[in-house]
């Protein structure tokens, strides 16, 4: 039973930081009702965290100062040697951040983007996302007081060139802004559930062949965004702070590949870049396919009180879980699918579906 409960690697947001004081697992936080699984429709009403219910906290944050938004693998802090915390590596992609007012419940087109870290420097904003330790931080906008709804998201892209395979993360908070700001967000903006189109380019794209930029999907970051900051807040918890200088997002600054591997498809990009070898990491792969071949290391259960844990892994004869890795190149694990059918996705990565 407990192999059957394992899951892999993906992520939450758990709390809010303000002023280096985490304010609180799951505080004034709306989880998404998929646990910390992806979603994959993107016209789900998962996409407006769990179709739009509220919470009963709120976070106060005065206007235009800075608010952190803690994410991790596991639901509470990381225990032990998680190479999956706060997400897999493999899991290139965007990391965005849109807002709405409270009392629209975020149905409808009511969401204004006012972040996105996409791909600079030969960094993702994923990338960059792990090295601050899991926390997405922005400068709020010089917003009128009230209540509002922020809501942070994550793509991972290492199973998106195919349609539909992009690999949405989400989740919403409640702020209370607070102080004299004067800016008032547009009355019309973005309908959650038609932000995204699974053929958009910045959705369906191969990060394994030679790019030089990325398209980040979605609308623009709202005017009134004003700056952002990728550098974390200082950590509630006693882990070492991540760094304060990561790259600035942009969605067109030509940069190195990540990881590529050629690939019969190519993405939209405008020079190929030489490829570069891929290093394998201990990370498990997602809920359906990581970015880069991965072994898989059996590991005793780890102490956590969610049911996802590093990955999926194959105790006695009870085969790899559902969604798990059961095969591709550099697999060294087991073949056999305790649910499922082990099914080839690429040259790379083999899934038990």
């Amino acid at each position: 039973m407990a192999a059957a409960k394992l899951a892999v690697a993906h992520s939450t947001f758990q709390s809010f930081v303000v002023d280096g004081k985490d304010q609180g697992a799951n505080f004034a936080v709306q989880k998404p009702s998929n646990s910390n699984n992806p979603i994959l429709d993107v016209t789900s009403t998962a996409m407006i965290c769990n179709g739009g219910v509220k919470t009963a906290d709120q976070v106060s944050v005065a206007a235009g100062s800075k608010v952190t938004m803690q994410w991790h693998h596991n639901q509470g802090p990381p225990t032990g040697n998680d190479p999956d915390e706060p997400i897999a590596p493999s899991h290139k992609g965007p990391v965005m951040v849109y807002i709405a007012p409270a009392e629209s419940e975020g149905k409808g087109a009511v969401w204004q983007k006012i972040y996105e870290d996409g791909f600079s420097g030969g960094k993702w904003g994923v990338d960059n996302f792990i090295a601050n330790k899991g926390q997405i931080t922005i400068t709020l906008p010089n917003l009128k007081a009230g209540d509002y709804w922020i809501r942070p998201e994550m793509i991972g892209l290492h199973e998106a060139t195919s349609v539909g395979k992009a690999q949405f993360y989400n989740g919403c908070g409640q702020i209370k802004v607070t102080g004299s700001g004067s800016l008032a967000l547009p009355a019309s903006g973005t309908d959650m559930t038609k932000a995204y189109s699974a053929t958009d380019p910045g959705v369906k794209f191969d990060v394994y062949n030679s790019f030089t930029s990325y398209p980040i999907p979605g609308p623009a970051v709202w005017t009134g965004a004003g700056a952002s900051d990728t550098a974390p807040a200082e950590p509630a918890t006693p882990s070492a702070p991540a760094s304060s200088a990561a790259p600035k997002p942009s969605a067109t600054q030509p940069a190195a590949p990540v990881a590529p591997q050629p690939t019969a498809s190519k993405p939209s990009a405008t020079q190929p870049a030489a490829p570069v070898a891929p290093q394998p990491t201990a990370s498990k792969p997602s809920a359906t396919q990581p970015a880069a071949p991965v072994a898989p290391q059996p590991t005793a259960s780890k102490p956590t009180t969610l049911v996802t844990s590093k990955a999926p892994a194959s105790t006695g004869g009870a085969g790899i879980a559902l969604y798990g890795r059961c095969g591709g190149q550099g697999h060294t694990g087991s073949t056999t699918c305790a649910q499922g059918t082990c099914k080839v996705q690429n040259p790379y990565y083999s899934q038990c579906v």
